[in-house]
């Protein structure tokens, strides 16, 4: 009885607003819709008419028709930032100007208790998946996958994409911007492509496969082929994702004018590197100066003023091992306050670009009947820039401390194409204001709460509504597929399917009233834990994400907080003394909940999961110790490139050198932040070693190559015994079989060479690896092969 009342309250709603279908229909009606098929593909056409000997004594002929969307099936925009938090937009309060987000919640709803996993490709997979992220072998970053069955960073086919769904039901599909669902083993020209983005249901895909990228140089894909890097001296990579965005949607609304699109456009921004063009960092001088301590009180009141947050919610502590602004010198605040600058800017243009692409969607006809899905962050603000902040992130990935002695040194560099730059980690605290912890603590919501905004302009009547009923990204994939009038299929190209786990919130679109469906959900990632049930939180940190080698992690050892979330939005009053009881119980379901999705064993290591080779993770080259490439080779993964790391090893180039102009590179691995090259300047060959941006010592010879057919060797003579890891090196250069180079390589990058970037022939795509030449640094010469050998 309980049901078809539902269902008539329902009823009610859609007939007094006047929403037209599918929403309404499919608000009215069972669920899952018995009218659509739950078994994808459909079957093949088969001409059912009469068919005599001739066609005059046949019935008339029929083609097969293309698969037509359900009637009033929605446009659907989804826009994914990446590494924000709660607190750092305007539009829930923050001191970064978010027009393109302001706008959005003027005409829609912003939903203030949404829910990520902490990290960046788990919440990608449940985005796009509607299950968790365990449950789609995504319960940790694929760079760091360990093999089990909740970590293996592979998708099953079991967990079909909405992308392939709705491409089966009508759909044009495209995928923009950010690609960290692809087996990072599998990211190079020779697959398997089965898991790339065209093979997840996406007909069009322009971005990068990558945790991160360089935004002024960045290594991109257009479906499967690699882009050449741009010539325009202004390029940006977040301007170029939204012109490719803007082109797409364009082009195949012109094409099919009846047929609706879903559009998922992921940007780089505000991950690390924080880059930016300077005239956006301009509009923010000085406007962080008081520092991230009064930022969270200024930050919170604003919230109050919105109603992002309630009238009661209560500031967090500072969370432990983070300084106090006050504490600081006078040289720290002017660096630290500067890098906020330049996040600030890169989070404004980023909100700018995700507006132009909204404008022109809204210019095309029929955009009333789109869907706008703005989540800015898929998980809170990163910490991973150190207590002191970083010009090269890659060194925290390694293991090393920064200093600001070191880093404000280039105080006016920050932004540009010469660093890797992110700020301190108490500025991502600030960023997520009201909450404790950050981006890595599941546990807290300052790893998991972030903003998202809907807007529908034909249907949501309650224009600049909230929601407040507890979600997760989960729910996204059932609330479309309801909206749309789509029932999850049971089979997908010959898979049976697994349940879908999340929940449908569409009825919150009509009513700002309607139930709270999650009434509980797990939370896990590196070890940080956290149960939601019924209004309670119970949550167990692990670790600060601001250290990157951590202490043994023991599960039995953790501390568990408890908080009544219903009253206490921020998490700011532990009830874990006054409630043991309650705790218990949250404590037993999250074990139970961890063993139904695949989250056992748990697992706390953070960076030394990084190293692919001691992880024991796929290569496609098997066994193979020795590798010879040919020219046109460029843009090879990371990940699929020679495992130089704590080795030895050669370099075998056979190369056809001009008599005049002799320059450019013959092999490199890796860039800006880390990698090595072999290259010919003015005729000379040199070698260097980019440690991790700290110091770049070089190998030359004192003469030319002479012109014509030449043997270049090149000897990596690694100091280190099995095992060790970052010793320093001895090389030795050869021209022809004679030695004419050796030198001294003090230290070498122990666990991660780079960040999305592999190894190239004859130039340098991507970010280069030197500051001694310019991109792409073709080489003049005529290269027959090198061959990478290791010992």
């Amino acid at each position: 009885m309980r049901l078809t009342m539902r269902s008539l309250q329902i009823a009610a709603i859609v007939s007094a607003i006047a929403i037209s279908p599918p929403l309404a229909a499919q608000e009215a009606k069972p669920w899952p819709d018995p009218s659509t098929p739950s078994v994808l593909p459909r079957p093949d056409f088969r001409f059912e008419g009469n068919i005599g000997r001739s066609i005059a004594d046949s019935d008339p002929a029929q083609f097969p028709q293309p698969v037509q969307a359900p009637d009033g099936a929605p446009n659907v925009v989804l826009i994914l930032l990446d590494d924000a938090g709660y607190g750092q937009f305007s539009t829930f309060g923050g001191g970064i100007t978010s027009p393109t987000m302001d706008a959005l919640a003027a005409e829609g709803l912003r939903f203030t208790r949404f829910h990520t996993t902490a990290l960046c490709s788990p919440t990608r997979a449940a985005l796009i998946t509607g299950r968790n992220h365990h449950s789609v072998a995504s319960g940790v970053i694929g760079e760091a996958a360990t093999g089990y069955d909740g970590y293996t960073s592979i998708i099953p086919k079991s967990a079909g994409t909405i992308g392939e769904v709705l491409r089966q039901n009508g759909y044009m599909t495209a995928w923009i911007g950010k690609n960290h669902n692809t087996p990072a083993w599998e990211g190079s020209a020779a697959g398997p492509f089965d898991r790339w983005v065209n093979s997840l249901g996406f007909d069009y895909f322009y971005g990068f496969n990558a945790g991160d990228m360089n935004h002024w140089n960045p290594i991109l894909y257009e479906n499967r082929n690699l882009v050449p890097a741009s010539a325009d001296p202004d390029y940006f990579l977040t301007t170029d994702l939204a012109d490719h965005a803007i082109s797409w949607v364009r082009k195949v609304k012109t094409i099919a004018p009846t047929r609706p699109f879903f559009l998922y456009v992921a940007t780089g921004a505000t991950h690390s590197p924080h880059q930016v063009p300077e005239q956006w960092t301009e509009p923010f001088k000085g406007k962080f100066d008081e520092g991230w301590d009064a930022y969270r009180e200024h930050t919170l009141a604003r919230q109050k003023e919105l109603g992002v947050v309630p009238e009661n919610t209560d500031l967090t502590v500072r969370s432990a091992g983070l300084p106090e602004w006050a504490s600081l010198n006078d040289n720290q605040k002017r660096l630290y306050s500067r890098m906020m600058e330049v996040f600030a800017g890169y989070g404004a243009n980023a909100d700018h670009e995700m507006g132009r692409v909204i404008e022109a969607v809204k210019s095309l006809p029929g955009a009333e009947n789109t869907i706008f899905i703005y989540i800015a962050g898929d998980n809170g603000s990163s910490a991973e820039g150190g207590l002191e902040g970083s010009v090269n992130e890659n060194l925290f990935f390694n293991g090393f401390p920064e200093t600001w002695q070191d880093n404000i040194k280039v105080i006016d560099e920050l932004g540009g194409p010469k660093h890797f730059n992110h700020f301190p980690s108490a500025w991502a605290h600030a960023m997520d204001t009201p909450f404790q912890w950050t981006k890595q603590v599941a546990s807290h919501f300052g790893g998991t709460r972030n903003p998202m905004i809907i807007s529908w302009p034909g249907k949501i009547t309650d224009a600049g509504g909230v929601r407040s009923q507890f979600t997760h990204t989960i729910d996204i994939v059932p609330t479309l597929y309801r909206v749309i009038g789509i029932t999850p299929p049971e089979t997908l190209n010959g898979i049976a399917q697994k349940p879908i786990e999340g929940i449908s919130f569409a009825d919150t679109l009509l009513d700002g009233n309607a139930p709270e469906h999650r009434t509980k959900q797990y939370f896990e990632l590196l070890g940080n834990r956290g149960m939601y049930q019924d209004g309670w939180m119970a949550s167990a940190p692990a670790s600060a994400p601001w250290v990157s080698v951590r202490e043994a992690y023991d599960p039995d050892k953790q501390k568990w907080e408890l908080y009544n979330v219903a009253q206490d939005f921020s998490q700011a009053h532990d009830l874990a003394t006054e409630n043991p009881e309650k705790l218990r119980q949250l404590q037993d379901l999250w074990w139970a909940e961890a063993a139904r999705y695949d989250v056992l064993p748990l697992d706390g290591r953070a960076v030394e999961r990084l190293n692919a080779e001691a992880m024991g993770r796929p290569v496609l080259s098997g066994d193979a110790k020795s590798f010879t490439y040919y020219p046109g080779q460029v843009g090879l993964a990371a990940d699929a490139s020679p495992r130089v790391l704590n080795k030895s090893w050669t370099i075998t180039a056979n190369v056809d050198v001009p008599a005049e102009n002799a320059n450019g590179m013959i092999v490199t691995q890796g860039g800006l932040v880390g990698g090595y090259g072999l290259y010919l300047k003015d005729g000379k060959p040199s070698f260097v070693y980019n440690y991790l941006s700290l110091d770049r010592p070089t190998i030359t010879a004192t003469d030319p190559l002479p012109a014509g057919k030449v043997k270049l060797e090149l000897d990596f003579a690694y100091h280190g015994a099995a095992g060790e890891m970052g010793k320093g090196a001895t090389v030795t250069m050869k021209v022809n079989g004679t030695e004419v180079a050796k030198g001294e390589i003090e230290k070498t990058i122990p666990i991660q060479m780079a960040l999305g970037e592999g190894l190239d022939i004859g130039m340098d795509v991507g970010s280069a690896v030197d500051f001694n030449y310019q991109l792409p640094f073709t080489f003049t010469g005529q290269i027959e092969d090198v061959t990478v050998a290791l010992k």
